[in-house]
């Protein structure tokens, strides 16, 4: 029985799907504009959320625990340190935004666009 779980499996196992987590927040993180299936979009807008949440604490624990989130990608960290942290300030939450797209042609699954809000 699934009482209290949280999250979606994606048809993957357990490490497999964070990794593939870590890369789609890498990317957006990076890009600030990515488009991804519904399901993959709503896991990775809410790990998204909360790693801008920690780096805008902005200390020195908070860096290493992005840096572990993040696959060690010091580009990804810097920019959350450097830009986004900054750029979200008076936001104290919701830094995402997502658009429903067409289908995909080749299986007809369900596509999302999540951008990075600009201010």
């Amino acid at each position: 029985m699934r009482h209290r779980l949280e999250g979606r499996k994606l048809g993957r196992p357990v490490k497999p799907r964070m990794a593939m987590l870590k890369n789609l927040s890498i990317s957006i993180i990076l890009e600030e504009k990515i488009v991804t299936t519904t399901a993959k979009a709503k896991e990775a807008v809410s790990m998204v959320d909360k790693l801008i949440t920690k780096a805008k604490e902005n200390t020195l624990h908070s860096r290493r625990q992005l840096l572990s989130d993040l696959c060690n990608n010091e580009l990804a960290v810097k920019k959350l340190i450097e830009s986004l942290a900054p750029r979200y300030a008076d936001r104290t939450s919701g830094y995402t935004t997502t658009v429903k797209l067409e289908n995909r042609h080749g299986d007809n699954a369900p596509r999302m666009m999540i951008s990075l809000l600009s201010k």
